[in-house]
């Protein structure tokens, strides 16, 4: 019986040490960590100056003027503009008249010259209306 009781004695004790381990490990990684950011502030200091950020250019794809289809024209106007503009003339019919969803923002409620513009939806999401914009531009 002495034998028995000294095997299970060992086996907690091993337990014991395996669980200080990781212990000794999250200790050697916070050591490590605080070492990090001295290396790097010292690579910052290091590098040259970057060279100045030039302006982004616009893509041109979205700057040429398109003409919008006369059902779209009731909208926005009939004058040739960026697709970047026929979206934010779109916004402002939607807010000047409060055509945005009250609950779910993401939703349009179209009146009458948007449901024709909208093929005859008459709520539309945000994502949906780009899309559906974009039939009536050439």
């Amino acid at each position: 019986m002495a034998t028995a009781k000294k095997k299970a004695a060992k086996k907690p004790a091993a337990k014991k040490s395996a669980a200080k381990k990781p212990a000794a490990k999250k200790a050697a990684a916070k050591g490590a960590a605080k070492k990090a950011p001295a290396k790097k502030a010292a690579k910052k200091a290091a590098k040259k100056p970057a060279a100045p950020k030039k302006p982004r250019k616009p893509n041109a794809a979205f700057m040429k003027p398109m003409n919008p289809s006369a059902v779209l024209g009731s909208v926005i106007g009939m004058m040739p503009m960026p697709r970047t503009e026929v979206t934010k003339k779109i916004w402002d019919y939607i807010k000047k008249n409060k055509l945005q969803d009250a609950i779910n923002k993401r939703m349009i409620n179209a009146d009458e010259r948007l449901k024709a513009v909208f093929g005859g939806k008459s709520k539309v999401s945000m994502f949906e209306m780009t899309k559906l914009v974009s039939n009536h531009l050439k």
